[in-house]
């Protein structure tokens, strides 16, 4: 093998680690006033950004499409995942890793033109992917520790202590991600933003049904009064359950799932294994005929691309219970 391909798939890969490191410096030095100040930003208070440690690029693309929906709908699936990240530096790094994965995809391919697009587009999707996945885990992981923070709550109400009192306990005991959200809520109550509209922003920040359930519990509780600690304890116990059900359900569908994404990607890592490897064996299916207007072979890999998409999100589809 030609030793310049180790070159190229080095140098793509240090630029790339260059990149993420100066974005992810950047999103780590928010100091803990700029962490409480988020709170006045998400109440309706407007704060004039002197952060001169941001990068002028992604302040400027930050503000760019500061106004958009595509803004809005990034900046809550960040908050979602936990990642310390605004849209324009989510924009750099999705263009270090379109570059990196198409130079890698041209250089494997032995300069070949389809395998940088294909690379391009897979780099493309990759930070999405990678969002999503992390915020996936991390709601996985909140709705199991839901039960056991009711549960510190319920305690707490008990022993007299108020609903922020208790909720400030389940800041300092649980673990993260739970912790971290609370944390979030008794800060934002102590700079002055209502518990309704502290509450509110949790929901936001974390999409789980059992939490909505939790909340409105809190707030109904806060206008027309009752025990709370003993509506909280009845919804822990329904909260657990449902928790339970769906850990056995997960190990149920577990190999359903991860068979529909082996078959889907099979086809795909083979063909393009083929393709590497011979080459002309793969230009059959797309040279065209003299007879005919169109390359049969790209209808026939367009079919068999959607067939396979089709059989994946069935399978995913059986495994896909509400509980």
């Amino acid at each position: 093998m030609d030793p310049t391909i180790f070159l190229w798939i080095g140098g793509a890969l240090v630029v790339v680690a260059v990149v993420l490191g100066i974005i992810l410096t950047i999103s780590s030095q928010r100091s803990a006033e700029e962490k409480r100040l988020d709170a006045f930003v998400e109440a309706g208070i407007e704060i004039p950004d002197n952060d001169a440690r941001s990068a002028a690029v992604t302040d400027w693309l930050s503000e760019k499409v500061e106004k958009t929906t595509w803004s809005d709908k990034v900046s809550k699936e960040l908050a979602q995942a936990d990642i310390k990240m605004k849209p324009g530096e989510l924009i750099l790094v999705t263009i270090a890793s379109i570059v990196a994965v198409a130079v890698i995809g041209y250089v494997i391919g032995t300069k070949s033109i389809l395998m940088a697009i294909l690379g391009a587009v897979l780099g493309f999707f990759l930070p999405r992917i990678y969002i999503r996945s992390q915020r996936s885990r991390r709601l996985v992981r909140f709705n199991d520790q839901l039960s056991d923070m009711l549960s510190l709550m319920v305690n707490g109400l008990r022993a007299g202590f108020s609903t922020l009192q208790s909720m400030e306990t389940v800041a300092k005991e649980m673990p993260t991600p739970i912790s971290d959200e609370f944390r979030r809520v008794v800060q934002e109550v102590s700079l002055g933003v209502s518990t309704d509209k502290a509450l509110d922003n949790l929901v936001r920040r974390i999409p789980s049904d059992d939490l909505d359930l939790v909340v409105t519990a809190m707030k109904v509780q806060r206008e027309v009064g009752g025990n709370l600690a003993e509506i909280l304890d009845t919804i822990s116990h329904t909260i657990r359950e449902r928790v339970r059900i769906k850990g056995e359900i997960r190990t149920l569908t577990a190999q359903m799932k991860y068979s529909a994404r082996i078959l889907a990607l099979l086809p795909v890592g083979l063909t393009l294994a083929i393709y590497m490897i011979n080459r002309d064996y793969m230009t059959i299916l797309i040279a065209k005929e003299s007879n005919t207007p169109f390359p049969c072979g790209i209808l026939s890999l367009v079919l068999a691309l959607v067939l396979v998409i089709v059989g994946y999100f069935v399978m995913d589809s059986f495994t896909n219970i509400e509980v």
